[in-house]
């Protein structure tokens, strides 16, 4: 795909989706396949990745202070409904994992990213309106 393509793709992800097509963006940009919000009987799968031999199901996490086992624990589920890879996304600096959260991620081999929110094309953030 061509740059001004993907460039494309990556501001209307960012504008439908917000923060998931975000982090959506990147992997599009790596030249990976995507699907966001595929349903699945534990909630909506954010971002489905494939592409180059390998399948992810990536969760993405904003806007909480601590990541708890349960988010982990419902990502694995989704992950094996899938039959995909699980990858954790703590979007900006506020999400944090917790001890319970680590140590299950560590023992389940979930792969843990952190994104920092000036990833964003500046093309797609919203103006600010001057008053």
């Amino acid at each position: 795909m061509a740059l001004a393509r993907i460039r494309e793709l990556q501001k209307y992800l960012v504008k439908k989706y917000g923060v998931i097509g975000a982090v959506a963006g990147r992997y599009v940009e790596a030249g990976l396949h995507v699907q966001l919000m595929h349903p699945t009987r534990y909630g909506p799968a954010h971002v489905i990745v494939t592409g180059a031999g390998q399948r992810m199901v990536v969760e993405v996490v904003y806007g909480v202070d601590k990541v708890g086992p349960e988010v982990v624990e419902t990502l694995l589920k989704k992950a094996g409904l899938l039959r995909a890879k699980p990858v954790l996304v703590l979007y900006g600096a506020g999400p944090r994992l917790t001890d319970e959260a680590r140590a299950l991620v560590e023992e389940h081999g979930v792969k843990v990213r952190r994104l920092r929110p000036p990833v964003l094309p500046t093309d797609a953030l919203p103006r600010e309106k001057s008053a």
